[in-house]
């Protein structure tokens, strides 16, 4: 949590529209006088485009409120202006920029109501239900014309944007459908030559909501990957990490989900179990929001035990307990790393895994695609999130691999959609190295 009470949603303070106001120019002028955030993203260049204006000529107090709205809407929360700032907190300017913009717009929303744009992008569990339930009329309903322009006249997601596919059966009932843990991780060990672990590696997937909604197969394949070396995995009752909701400003909603998650998820930490996420906002929520957003002893025991997937299989291999086993090559692989594994600083794990593959190529992507959260999907923000991820695209069509991999659904789609290539995730690379063609 930031050291800043200002920040503290708990204290009246935080949801003072004035205070607000002031903090936002406050923390604008320390960004006019150094710039280096510049290059990141358009929230930063629209602060200066405004303040370099004559009419205001470098005096943030002169700066229209439209402005100073502006450039919180512009923000995508990437993050990555964070790592970039040499003002974060406990520096005396105590500057969270990301942690602000969310700030600003956790106050208008409560001032004046959430969007409908933001409650329906926000309930991805609601969505992803109905979908999944329908599919795969729901996937044939997306691809309308006259549909897609229904939904941006209501919603307010751009009719060009595309949609991730919902599945039927979810990842949770095909998970929930199989045998025992103890019975799969022995059978599926036996058979790979892999010794039984003494106190065997014990995990809580936290899923995500693409996952169990859309995209199954990534799921199946962190699920064959870790019993294939020894990890007992359980899927402990969840929902969706609240990420969606914060984006729009929904605190209230997204803590609400953020409970219930640390709720099960503390409950499996005192089991003896890590939890890992295939996800990279999921994880870095659980890692970096719960503490803020809850508040709790609880909250932070989850922090401190969340694992990124790959971050979680580097570890393994560090102790020397990672099968390096691999049948099959996956050759040129170009990876995309996700604004939001960067964020957390632990480097390009996901990549790392990769090379371990014999004859395995594999190239690094450090470009944002610009749809973190809801924002790229927003009908204002669609045209402006497929220019600010045009250098993503052209990297990935110079690179010309066969296979391109993301750890971000979201990436995924951007890219895709940029690119025509469907990328995968890593996991499902490293799953087709160990011959797991079940999943």
């Amino acid at each position: 949590m930031s050291s800043d009470p200002a920040l503290d949603l708990r204290q009246a303070k935080f949801w003072d529209p004035s205070a607000v106001d002031g903090e936002l120019r406050r923390v604008y002028d320390v960004c006019n006088g150094c710039r280096r955030c510049l290059p990141l993203c358009p929230s930063f260049k629209v602060l200066f485009d405004r303040i370099d204006v004559e009419a205001v000529d470098g005096d943030v107090e002169k700066l229209p409120a439209t402005d100073v709205k502006e450039v919180v809407d512009l923000c995508y929360q990437c993050k990555l202006c964070y790592n970039h700032c040499p003002y974060t907190p406990p520096h005396r300017w105590a500057i969270d920029f990301p942690r602000l913009m969310l700030r600003a717009r956790a106050v208008d929303a409560r001032r004046s109501g959430v969007k409908l744009q933001d409650r329906m992008l926000g309930n991805t569990d609601l969505v992803g239900k109905l979908g999944s339930l329908t599919a795969p009329l729901s996937n044939w309903m997306n691809e309308l014309a006259v549909h897609r322009a229904f939904v941006q006249s209501v919603a307010g997601i751009h009719r060009k944007r595309r949609l991730p596919k919902f599945h039927r059966p979810t990842f949770s009932s095909w998970f929930n459908a199989r045998a025992t843990n103890a019975g799969v991780v022995a059978d599926r060990a036996g058979a790979a030559g892999v010794a039984p672990a003494r106190g065997p590696k014990k995990v809580a997937l936290f899923a995500t909501c693409t996952v169990e909604y859309n995209a199954p197969a990534i799921g199946r394949a962190a699920v064959a990957v870790l019993e294939r070396n020894g990890v007992d995995v359980a899927l402990p009752e969840q929902r969706c990490c609240g990420m969606p909701y914060l984006d729009g400003g929904a605190v209230d909603q997204c803590r609400a989900l953020v409970s219930d998650n640390v709720r099960t998820l503390a409950a499996a930490v005192r089991e003896g179990r890590e939890i890992v996420s295939p996800g990279p906002t999921c994880s870095y929520m659980l890692k970096q929001e719960y503490p803020w957003l809850d508040g709790s002893d609880d909250a932070r025991l989850v922090a401190g035990h969340t694992r990124d997937l790959f971050e979680y299989l580097a570890g393994l291999h560090a102790e020397g307990a990672l099968d390096t086993r691999f049948s099959r090559p996956v050759g040129a692989v170009t990876y995309h790393v996700p604004c939001h594994l960067r964020a957390q600083n632990i480097g390009t794990k996901s990549a790392d895994v990769l090379r371990m593959i014999p004859n395995a190529k594999v190239d690094v992507v450090e470009r944002c695609s610009a749809v973190d959260g809801t924002w790229g999907f927003k009908t204002e923000y669609f045209d402006l999130s497929m220019k600010v991820a045009q250098p993503l695209f052209d990297a990935v069509r110079a690179a010309g691999a066969p296979t391109v991999a993301t750890d971000c659904p979201l990436a995924a789609l951007q890219i895709a959609q940029g690119t025509g290539v469907e990328p995968r995730h890593p996991i499902q690379v490293l799953a087709q190295a160990y011959g797991l063609e079940d999943v």
